[in-house]
């Protein structure tokens, strides 16, 4: 078959899903500090992460057989913008904190002890058009920080200050585009 351009053409009949056009709405827990909707504009970078469904191997007579194994999650990085403020910083920080507090290795007063539920929320995707259209919104569910990575100093560096955040979660779901779905959070939004 001769190479056509007119092929991939007629692939791509709306153009291709561009990867800048999305937005990120990030949730902190109930009993932290109020934040702006700021997630939306600063969070510069995410990705939707693999599922994954392990292999269980069984031998027959020396034969192994594979059958499918349990569902597995990876972890979920965004890449923030980092205003004068802070307010992104100091949230995601406040919520580890809350977790695991950094002088005391507990739970942080003042949290409620209601088990996993009090210290994990939701976040959302949106993947949208060229249009500005809603094309696709994952929800991740049972989220919480894991990791709030560094910034680095540099005298010779220009540019706006940026920072890594890696969230564990339970597992995302697809929310189909005909249901009522949701494009913001319940729960205090950043």
């Amino acid at each position: 078959m001769a190479f056509n351009v007119d092929n991939l053409k007629g692939a791509l009949k709306f153009g291709g899903t561009r990867s800048s056009l999305f937005e990120v709405y990030l949730s902190v827990p109930q009993y932290l500090t109020q934040v702006s909707e700021l997630g939306r504009f600063l969070v510069r970078a995410a990705e939707i992460p693999a599922a994954s469904v392990g292999v269980v191997d069984v031998t027959y007579f020396g034969r192994a057989t594979r059958f499918a194994g349990n569902r597995t999650f990876a972890d979920w990085t965004v890449t923030v913008l980092n205003d004068e403020d802070f307010e992104i910083r100091d949230a995601l920080e406040a919520w580890s904190n809350s977790i695991n507090s950094f002088s005391g290795n507990r739970r942080a007063p003042g949290v409620p002890d209601n088990g996993a539920g009090s210290y994990k929320t939701s976040a959302i995707v949106n993947q949208l058009g060229k249009d500005g259209s809603l094309l696709r919104q994952y929800e991740f569910q049972g989220i919480f920080p894991t990791e709030v990575a560094a910034i680095g100093l540099d005298w010779g560096t220009e540019g706006i200050q940026e920072f890594t955040t890696t969230f564990t979660y339970d597992q995302w779901v697809v929310i189909p585009q005909n249901s009522a779905a949701q494009t913001t959070l319940g729960a205090q939004q950043f």
